[in-house]
């Protein structure tokens, strides 16, 4: 923590410029987030284990019965597999760095980064499902119905448990703030109804619903198909998945990219903050405010003030506001 005076030398009337850049009571001198914990790398590796098991469990199988249902399945989940690599290294950089000179305002946007990546590459999984899709619905080919169905259940089978794996540290993650700084819930009205999200678990797990929602469509589709002969049905539905998946990743990227370029966002968190500050005898000339992580931020904010209250006074003021990690006042005097 460092308070720094400036008074000018030629003393232009009463005015001072009192800057005070601090850090948050919940997390003095730290960047380090919410990577501290490594309950959900754990998990995510799990999960990327039961996915390579199951990827050479098919592959295998497909290469010895002759099977492109198995074989395809099999690949399908590499890309899968690729995803919680990314994810598993997104974890483990964060970690490692956390405390690294090298990244001014820490490694919170690491995970940030690692949605937005995991997102493209649901996006590109979606492309090639629609188009793959779209082609056998104008050139059908002849389907092994009850070969398909199984691999499509065994394939649901996986991807439960994955996502129950994922899905148990995700809500965790989101009510721990609640848990954390409740004694903050009178000061802060509706702060505690903000849900916090790790980016980095959530394209992770989104990956694994996306999967299973196609393993549902296809269970649905071979069904049909098999005893009333609808053999359309089965590249339609792949085109709804394609267009369903193509939707949760463009909400990935949107809640992701505002955050790597530092756009100003949380506008209802900064209305309280503001209103603190006007409730406290400050008017605000100027404030900048921007995510540090999926759910810190960090701000530079410009007042004027009566005399007697200076840059202390007011970030006192404002230790209520837990998820601000870094902030900067600067204070001239009315």
């Amino acid at each position: 923590m460092f308070y720094f005076d400036i008074q000018t030398n030629y003393y232009l009337e009463n005015l001072i410029i009192k800057v005070f850049i601090m850090q948050s009571p919940s997390c003095p001198q730290s960047h380090t987030f919410s990577y501290a914990n490594e309950k959900g790398e754990k998990r995510t590796l799990y999960v990327l284990l039961l996915t390579l098991i199951t990827m050479a469990v098919e592959i295998s199988a497909g290469s010895i019965y002759g099977s492109m249902a198995l074989l395809a399945d099999g690949w399908h989940m590499g890309t899968h597999a690729a995803a919680f690599c990314i994810t598993l290294f997104t974890f483990r950089y964060a970690r490692k760095h956390q405390d690294s000179r090298q990244y001014t305002f820490g490694t919170g946007k690491v995970g940030v980064l690692g949605g937005y990546t995991s997102a493209i590459g649901l996006g590109l999984v979606a492309l090639f499902m629609f188009g793959e899709s779209l082609h056998r619905l104008f050139n059908p080919l002849s389907i092994q119905f009850n070969e398909a169905i199984l691999v499509a259940v065994i394939g649901l089978i996986v991807n439960v448990v994955s996502m129950f794996l994922l899905h148990d540290h995700h809500d965790h993650h989101d009510h721990h703030d609640h848990h954390d700084h409740h004694d903050h819930h009178d000061h802060e009205h509706g702060h505690a109804h903000e849900h916090h999200h790790d980016h980095n678990l959530t394209a992770a797990y989104m990956h694994v619903l996306a999967d299973a929602l196609t393993s549902l469509l296809a269970i649905a589709a071979l069904i049909v198909g098999k005893y009333l002969g609808w053999v359309w049905l089965d590249p339609i539905m792949g085109i709804v998945g394609a267009l369903v998946i193509t939707k949760w990743a463009i909400g990935l990227m949107e809640q992701t990219a505002p955050i790597l370029l530092d756009a100003h966002i949380g506008r209802d968190y900064e209305q309280k903050i503001l209103t603190k500050l006007a409730q406290s005898g400050a008017v605000v000339m100027d404030i900048h405010m921007w995510k540090v992580s999926s759910s810190h931020y960090a701000a530079t904010i410009r007042l004027k003030a009566e005399a007697e209250k200076d840059a202390e006074y007011f970030r006192q003021q404002l230790t209520e506001f837990d998820k601000l990690h870094h902030l900067t006042l600067e204070v001239n005097t009315k």
